[in-house]
């Protein structure tokens, strides 16, 4: 089981400190503070004086860098302005307030960095918007999801990232796997049989994006499951590009999909009905659908681990870590080894 660190650089982020360093950009909060549900970042709905509510996002110290998150901003505002529905940041102003020394970023400024006591945050603003999970049961909506997507790979394949990651077995298998195997996470009945298992199934993994390639790649969401789909009225909205990577198009359309084989393939017809009406989809990238989830079980893993210091996880997480949570992972991967050699989801 890993272990706890004492502390952690949010215990800094008290509500005054967050009051302080909205108001340094524009944003003078009434006192009133809801923590929202996020792990990886500290998310925040602060009322405002005069009676509206934004969202503010403090980014995980440490994580990405001013120009990753930049280009995250300009991938999201790009969306926006191609009528794309995207909860985009808000421009920054910059207040004169003593109690924080912070600068602006970006063009237009939507990024402040703020060092608080030798800790670095970085924090923008969002409009407050509300809605509901999509109906993933309905096939009106998996082709809505269809075209969303379509539309979004458009705007997508504009230009390249040059800074965030790129969605491939290394970066998102083989490096989170050394990074288990390297530290005191698996624990040692479990480590054997879950790093044989690991490395057999990242050999097919490797196989099948080897068989595919040359593989096509741009901007994606990068993240696409359901919790990340806000609807409305007017149909889906995007509200967190915070996991945006280079990759291949089938990565923002494998997690629509859930159940047997026969479910997938009838949810996939409906999903490329939609996206066909906007961008051509390359059907070799069926074969990835897999193996990306293998990476994602690998990645998550590897995820929880690098953030057991932050008091959150033990709390929201307790049982990561666990012999019964490591024989788990050993059999998902088992599963997942006999799912890559069966014949690929195909329509």
């Amino acid at each position: 089981m890993p272990a706890m660190a004492a502390a952690h650089a949010y215990e800094r982020l008290t509500p005054q400190r967050v009051l302080d360093a909205l108001q340094s950009v524009g944003w003078r909060g009434d006192g009133r503070l809801l923590q929202l549900n996020s792990y990886e970042n500290r998310v925040f709905q602060v009322m405002l004086e005069d009676g509206s509510a934004v969202v503010a996002k403090f980014y995980r110290p440490g994580r990405w860098s001013d120009a990753q998150i930049l280009e995250e901003h300009r991938f999201a505002l790009q969306l926006a302005q191609h009528e794309i529905p995207v909860v985009a940041p808000l421009p920054l102003l910059l207040q004169d307030t003593p109690e924080v020394d912070l600068r602006r970023l970006g063009e237009p400024p939507t990024l402040a960095r703020w060092l608080d006591a030798e800790i670095e945050f970085r924090l923008c603003v969002y409009p407050r918007r509300a809605g509901h999970g999509p109906e993933l049961d309905t096939p009106s909506v998996l082709a809505w999801l269809g075209r969303f997507v379509g539309r979004l790979h458009e705007v997508g394949a504009i230009e390249a990232f040059e800074t965030r990651r790129r969605l491939d077995p290394a970066t998102y298998g083989h490096q989170p796997l050394q990074r288990l195997l390297g530290g005191d996470f698996v624990t040692a009945g479990e480590r054997e049989a879950f790093a044989a298992s690991a490395r057999a199934a990242l050999e097919l993994v490797d196989a099948a994006f080897a068989r595919a390639a040359p593989l096509a790649t741009l901007r994606l969401h990068g993240d696409f499951h359901p919790g990340n789909i806000l609807w409305r009225d007017e149909g889906p909205h995007i509200v967190d590009l915070d996991d945006c990577c280079s990759g291949p198009a089938v990565q923002d359309l494998w997690m629509l999909l859930s159940g047997s084989r026969e479910e997938m393939r009838s949810q996939l017809s409906h999903v490329l009905e939609g996206y066909g009406a906007f961008r051509d989809f390359d059907a070799r990238e069926l074969a990835l659908i897999e193996p990306l989830r293998t990476l994602r079980m690998l990645h998550h893993s590897a995820w929880l681990a690098e953030r057991w210091s932050d008091p959150a996880f033990p709390a929201a997480f307790p049982w990561f870590g666990s012999a019964a949570y490591w024989s788990q992972q050993t059999q998902g991967l088992r599963e997942q080894i006999e799912a890559m050699r069966e014949t690929p989801l195909a329509l």
